[in-house]
């Protein structure tokens, strides 16, 4: 028998009951009555088929008259047992798991039925009763391969990687045989083991070399667990290489590789992923992780088209009445631009809402700059008595940013420790960039400095990325001199330094920053930006004038650019650093993705018709003055969304006012 383990405070884990059979539960009776039922009342005289009575009772949530039969049964059976403790966790009853738990031991048939003590781990799990859960493995006389299993799960679901990995260690050194589910908790808590000095990723590469060598790595269950682990450290190309590798997929399977893409910025691949699932067997069913997935790469690429294709296919399969579908529509809707439709279902789902409900809609105003609104949406749910979380600070904190609102920014992140939430480095991260955008660079630097966390480099990355908007040489060298040993292989830095030093006509600067990209071998991430038309995504990546469909798309804006210098308009050639002919500049400027999208939105969409185009990247000065002057002269409403948030321009005006 192993040791009994540490006493740790309860944690909160996913349901891990199955929903209730029959008929429609009635209003949960107290946990005070149920135990009172079972402990106090004076047993009465069992039916002769009481055993299926509390089970039927179970079933329909009446939970006081089981718990009294139950304990009046002299022999209470398996399924029985099992019947009320699935009641138990659904009920959210630790109590009456706590009575069947004493019942048990006392039981001479069953307090040894590894059966059992598997439920009854899985039971307090879902309870958050972990102590108790680790009790009741500790004290098991028979541990089955079963009772390993549900305390790893237990484990793991509660962020307990470190302890659950030591389990999985013990099974080997007791020669316990593991089996799949075995390799699959342990790959979960190589994930939950966050404080661990051995990183995430080479834990999940050991557990997946075991796996392998034991036969279980092709199994579905386990390349499944795989591939969505290899999502969460952003490894895309070892979940690509299990996903290949795998005899047999089912929906759980082809959707965590959807979610892989769509998670990892490359959601053309989940799309094109998704098709393929559809055309490659009529029995694979998308289920609502998978429409979540999907949602999620549709937004990425502004496939409104696609999205709303897919908002029918849920209306028709009910899908709809799942609260996380349509938090996921509503990102959807908002990240592509039309923010009314993404209210909309916000407003449907009406009672429902829960912490994702509130955080969507808030994220959905920031991006759009519209930071009153998010601030107020953030008051109506706070007096809604929804508990704002870590991303719901993130979200309205960033809406500030974009909006410019740095009282309302400050007061919010003071106000963080009156919810029980600690500063993380993304919401550092989101006052550095409001407080920079803003100009305020001394005190975002003081801020940095006074941080009780290591800076991390999003924190110096937004840093840097005020010090491109206010030409501050000096800060931005100080962001970068962090920003090389935290990020060594992120050309961008290299490039947004260097960008910084053209505009300040330090050039031998800029040449030494060069010769560091071709020494290390760096390439920047190329400027690729995606254009829906007709429900057929296009994408354009920055690209030289070789093509004869690019060149005829870099004449169109040619011409634009041609009358804007007729009204003063001057190219804004600083960022392009290579030492050539500023006519040479000036082309380069034309091969641009963003550019090049908007001539053909312009060429193969109708008058009045919305052109919405999506950009990973920050959206270039210059794109944005041309931008701005097409919208004017052709009388069209453009929407770019670049990575910072959405720009409308309409009439030669963008919405975010020329701050971003």
């Amino acid at each position: 028998m192993s040791a009994p383990a540490p006493a740790s405070p309860p944690a909160s884990l996913f349901h891990l009951s199955r929903p209730a059979a029959g008929p429609r539960a009635r209003p949960r009776v107290s946990r005070s009555r149920c135990v009172a039922s079972l402990a106090s009342q004076p047993p009465t005289p069992p039916p002769a088929n009481a055993n299926h009575l509390v089970q039927t009772l179970c079933a329909s949530g009446r939970l006081a008259r089981a718990a009294a039969l139950l304990q009046g049964l002299p022999a209470p059976t398996q399924r029985t047992y099992k019947s009320v403790l699935l009641a138990a966790a659904r009920a959210g009853d630790a109590a009456l798991a706590a009575a069947v738990h004493r019942r048990l031991k006392a039981d001479p048939v069953f307090r040894s039925d590894p059966f059992l003590s598997t439920r009854l781990i899985d039971a307090y799990a879902s309870l958050g009763e972990l102590p108790a859960a680790r009790q009741v493995f500790d004290e098991a006389p028979v541990k089955s391969i079963f009772v390993w299993n549900a305390l790893l799960k237990a484990l793991a679901l509660a962020d307990h990687g470190e302890e659950a990995l030591a389990r999985l260690a013990d099974m080997g050194r007791l020669r316990v045989p593991v089996d799949s589910y075995s390799y699959a908790h342990g790959l979960k808590a190589c994930i939950a083991a966050s404080t661990s000095h051995v990183p995430a990723s080479a834990l999940v590469r050991e557990i997946h070399a075991h796996a392998v060598r034991r036969g279980y790595g092709l199994h579905t269950h386990v390349a499944t667990t795989l591939i969505d682990c290899y999502a969460k450290l952003g490894i895309v190309s070892y979940a690509e290489s299990v996903f290949a590798t795998m005899p047999e997929r089912n929906v759980v399977s082809w959707t965590a590789m959807i979610g892989c893409y769509a998670k990892n910025e490359r959601p053309g691949d989940a799309i094109l992923l998704f098709q393929e699932m559809v055309a490659s067997d009529e029995d694979l069913v998308p289920n609502s992780v998978t429409i979540v997935c999907i949602l999620h790469a549709f937004a990425g690429v502004n496939a409104l088209g696609q999205g709303k294709l897919l908002h029918a296919y849920i209306l028709r399969r009910g899908f709809d009445s799942l609260v996380s579908v349509l938090n996921a529509l509503m990102a959807m809707y908002m990240k592509c631009g039309c923010l009314e439709a993404g209210r909309h279902i916000f407003d449907l789902i009406g009672h429902r809402k829960d912490v994702v409900s509130w955080n969507t809609l808030i994220s959905g105003y920031g991006m759009h700059g519209f930071g009153h609104e998010a601030v107020q949406v953030f008051e109506d749910m706070t007096q809604m008595g929804v508990s704002p979380n870590i991303i719901t600070f993130i979200s309205v904190l960033g809406a500030c940013s974009h909006a410019g609102l740095m009282d309302e920014g400050k007061r919010l992140f003071e106000s963080m420790v009156d919810y029980n939430v600690t500063p993380r480095a993304e919401h550092y991260a989101c006052m550095v960039d409001l407080l920079g955008r803003a100009g305020h660079l001394d005190e975002a630097v003081e801020l940095i400095q006074g941080m009780h966390i290591r800076p991390s480099p999003q924190v110096w990355g937004s840093l840097l990325g005020a010090c491109r908007i206010h030409r501050h040489v000096e800060y931005a060298e100080m962001a970068c001199s962090q920003l090389f040993d935290l990020e060594p292989r992120n050309a961008g830095n290299y490039v947004l330094l260097a960008d910084i030093y053209a505009r300040a006509k330090l050039h031998s600067e800029v040449g030494v920053l060069k010769d560091l990209l071709e020494e290390h071998a760096l390439e920047k991430v190329p400027g690729c930006s995606w254009i829906e038309v007709k429900k057929r995504l296009h994408m354009f990546v920055s690209v030289d004038n070789k093509n004869p469909q690019i060149e005829e798309l870099q004449a169109l804006i040619g011409e634009f650019v041609t009358q804007m210098k007729n009204d003063g308009y001057v190219p804004d050639t600083g960022a392009v650093l290579y030492d050539i002919e500023e006519e040479e500049k000036e082309k380069i400027l034309l091969g641009h993705s963003e550019k090049l999208a908007v001539a053909f939105g312009l060429i193969n969409t109708g008058r009045g018709e919305v052109i919405r185009i999506t950009k990973n990247l920050r959206l270039c000065e210059d794109c944005h003055s041309v931008t701005k002057f097409i919208s004017k002269y052709a009388e069209r409403e453009i929407i770019v969304r670049d990575v910072n948030r959405f720009h409308h321009f309409r009439d030669g005006i963008c919405s975010c006012g020329d701050y971003w």
